[in-house]
C-alpha cells in the first residue's frame, strides 16, 4: 500500500425492493407488491442492517443517501422519515448532505412529494422513460404520458429545485423522431439532470426470453448522436456514458460511486463498496429475496469479497473511465492504495491507442475512448 492511501466519502445506498409489478425489461431486485407493505418491518430490518456496517464508517460523515429500488416512494413519508431519523442518529450527515428518491409518475406516489420534501429528500429521481403511451405500454409501465408530465411539474411545486428525469432510448420500434420527441418534452419541463440511456436485453428479465423487435443499429447511432447534439444546445452537459445535467447539477451521489468512492449498502440484495484505514477494500452484498431479508434467523450480508491487488487497475478504471472529465490521477494510489507508476505500461498502451487523454492530472478517456470504453477497459484486465 502506498503512503498517500486515503479513506475516500462515504455515502449510503438503501434498496426498497417493491414495485406495482415488475417491468419485462427491468433486472433489477425487484419484486411485485402485495396489498400491503411490511413497512415496519422493513425499516427495522434497514436500521438493524446498518447496525451492523456501522464498523465501515471509520467517522467519516455521509455526503449523499440514495433511495433506490424497486420503488422506494411507495414507502410512506412516515416510514421514510423514522429511516432518515434512525440513519441520523447513528451517522453524521454532511450539512449540504444530496438525499436522492427514486419515484415514479403515479398520480398516488405524487401525493407525497411535499410530505418527502419535508423530511429533508431534496432530489428526486422520477422514471418516466418515455413520454409516449404506446412505447410506455410496450415498456409495460403502469403511466401514461399526461402522469409523466405532471409529475415533473408536482416535484417542482413540492419544493424539488433539483430533480432527475430518466429517459431511454432505442425502444421497439422507435425512430429518430420518436427518441427526439421525448427529448424535446423532457427539455421542455427543465429537470436539472436527465438520465438517458438505450434500452438494452438483460439475462433473467422477459424481454431476454421474449425480445421485442428493437431498431437497427444506424437507427441506434443516428439517435445517440441527434440526441447529444440536442442535449448540449440545450445546456446539459454530459458527464458520464448516460448521464447529463445543468452546470453544477450532476448527481453527487454517482460521481462518488464512479470516482471509487465509498458506499454503505443497506436493503435486501443492496451492495457496497468499503474501505479501511489499512487499506483493505471490499465489495459485500446483501441477502437478496425479500423474505430472507426480513427474517430475523438469517444474516443481512450474504456475501463479501476482498479485492485483490491484481482487480484494482480495472475495478477502479471501470468506473472511473465512465466520467467524461474521468478523475484526478492523484485518486489512484488515494483510493487504491497503489502506486500510479504501477499502471505506466497500461497508461501507455492506451495513450498510444488513442483512447486515454495525454494528461498528467487526469486519468480520462479521449472521445474515441467515451466511443470503445469496452476497448480502453481491455488495457486495466489483471494479465
Amino acid at each position: 500500500m502506498t503512503d498517500t492511501f486515503a479513506l475516500p466519502p462515504l455515502a449510503l445506498y438503501v434498496h426498497i425492493p417493491w414495485c406495482v409489478r415488475k417491468c419485462p425489461y427491468c433486472d433489477f431486485n425487484s419484486h411485485a407488491a402485495g396489498p400491503t407493505l411490511p413497512e415496519t418491518e422493513y425499516v427495522d430490518a434497514l436500521l438493524a442492517d446498518l447496525d451492523q456496517d456501522l464498523i465501515h464508517v471509520h467517522g467519516r460523515p455521509l455526503t449523499s443517501i440514495f433511495f433506490g429500488g424497486g420503488t422506494p416512494s411507495l414507502f410512506s413519508a412516515e416510514a421514510l422519515g423514522r429511516l432518515l431519523d434512525g440513519v441520523a442518529r447513528r451517522l453524521s450527515l454532511a450539512p449540504d448532505i444530496e438525499i436522492t428518491l427514486e419515484a415514479n409518475p403515479g398520480t398516488f406516489e405524487q401525493a407525497k412529494f411535499v410530505a418527502y420534501r419535508g423530511l429533508g429528500i431534496n432530489r428526486l429521481s422520477i422514471g418516466i422513460q418515455s413520454f409516449q403511451d404506446a412505447k410506455l405500454k410496450a415498456l409495460g409501465r403502469i403511466h401514461g404520458r399526461d402522469e409523466a408530465i405532471r409529475a415533473a411539474d408536482r416535484a417542482r411545486a413540492a419544493g424539488f429545485d433539483n430533480f432527475n428525469l430518466d429517459l431511454m432510448h432505442g425502444l421497439p420500434e422507435q425512430s429518430v423522431a420518436d427518441a427526439l420527441g421525448d427529448l424535446e418534452q423532457a427539455i421542455a419541463l427543465a429537470p436539472t439532470h436527465l438520465s438517458w440511456y438505450q434500452l438494452t436485453m438483460e439475462p433473467n428479465t422477459v424481454f431476454w426470453s421474449q425480445p421485442p423487435e428493437l431498431p437497427e443499429d444506424d437507427t441506434l447511432w443516428d439517435i445517440q448522436e441527434a440526441g447529444q447534439a440536442r442535449l448540449a444546445t440545450a445546456g446539459y452537459q454530459q458527464y458520464e456514458t448516460s448521464a447529463y445535467a445543468q452546470p453544477g447539477r450532476q448527481a453527487r451521489h454517482n460521481l462518488n460511486y464512479w470516482g471509487f468512492g465509498d458506499f454503505l449498502g443497506i436493503g435486501a440484495g443492496a451492495h457496497a463498496k468499503l474501505s479501511a484505514p489499512d487499506g483493505t477494500l471490499l465489495r459485500t452484498w446483501k441477502t437478496r429475496l425479500p423474505k430472507d431479508y426480513l427474517d430475523p434467523t438469517k444474516a443481512f450480508q450474504a456475501g463479501a469479497k476482498q479485492l485483490e491487488p491484481a482487480d484494482l487497475p480495472f475495478d477502479f478504471m471501470m468506473n472511473a473511465l465512465r466520467l467524461v472529465d474521468g478523475v484526478p490521477a492523484a485518486w489512484y494510489p488515494q483510493r487504491t492504495g497503489q502506486s500510479l507508476d504501477s499502471l505506466a505500461p497500461a497508461l501507455a498502451a492506451a495513450r498510444q491507442a488513442g483512447l486515454l487523454a495525454e494528461d498528467a492530472q487526469r486519468l480520462r478517456p479521449t472521445a474515441r475512448g467515451q466511443l470503445f470504453l469496452n476497448d480502453l477497459l481491455q488495457s486495466f484486465l489483471p494479465d
